[in-house]
C-alpha cells in the first residue's frame, strides 16, 4: 500500500469541509487535528498553520497540542509503525533493548521511517498493556513479553 503524503488543495478542502460542518468549533482542536492526520497520514507544519487559522487559535497552541500527544505525528509513518512502549514496566523489563534490535533489523533509529516507507520506529511512553511488558505494537496487533530475539520472527510477517 503506497503511502501518498502530498498536501493537496483536495486534503485541504475535505479537512475544511470537515470543519465547516462541527456545530461549534471551539474546544475541538484535538478532533480537527485526529481528522486532519487520517485525511494527511501526519501533521506538516502547514498542515498545523492551516488547522490554527481555520479554528482561529494560535500556531503555538496547534503545535503543542501536536507535540504533547504521541498519538500526533509530524513526520510520515511507514507503512508499519512499530510503536515500541517505554513506559516504566516495560523499560525496566527490557524495552531499550526491544527497540535497539528493532533498530539493528531495520537500520532505522526509533522515529525514523525506512527509505522505502515501510517501517518506522516509534517510541512510546505507554500504551496501558502493563502487564504484558514489554510490548510492542504494529497496526492493531500487540506482540508482549518480548525479548530482543523475537523481533527478527515478529518482522517476518511484515516483510
Amino acid at each position: 500500500m503506497a503511502v501518498n503524503l502530498e498536501l493537496t488543495q483536495e486534503k485541504f478542502q475535505e479537512l475544511d469541509d470537515y470543519v465547516d460542518a462541527l456545530p461549534e468549533t471551539k474546544g475541538e482542536l484535538i478532533k480537527v487535528l485526529h481528522k486532519a492526520q487520517n485525511i494527511f497520514e501526519y501533521l506538516p507544519k502547514e498542515v498545523q498553520i492551516h488547522v490554527a487559522k481555520k479554528l482561529k487559535v494560535s500556531t503555538a497552541k496547534v503545535f503543542g497540542v501536536v507535540t504533547f500527544y504521541s498519538f500526533f505525528t509530524m513526520e510520515p509513518k511507514g507503512e508499519y509503525d512499530i510503536n515500541v512502549c517505554l513506559g516504566t514496566a516495560c523499560y525496566v523489563r527490557g524495552a531499550e533493548k526491544i527497540a535497539e534490535a528493532f533498530s539493528k533489523e531495520l537500520g532505522i533509529s526509533v522515529g525514523e521511517t525506512s527509505a522505502d516507507g515501510k517501517f518506522s520506529i516509534t517510541g512510546l511512553r505507554c500504551i496501558g498493556a502493563c502487564g504484558l511488558a514489554p510490548v510492542v505494537t504494529i497496526g492493531e496487533k500487540t506482540y508482549g513479553r518480548l525479548t530482543a530475539d523475537m523481533v527478527k520472527d515478529i518482522l517476518k510477517d511484515y516483510k
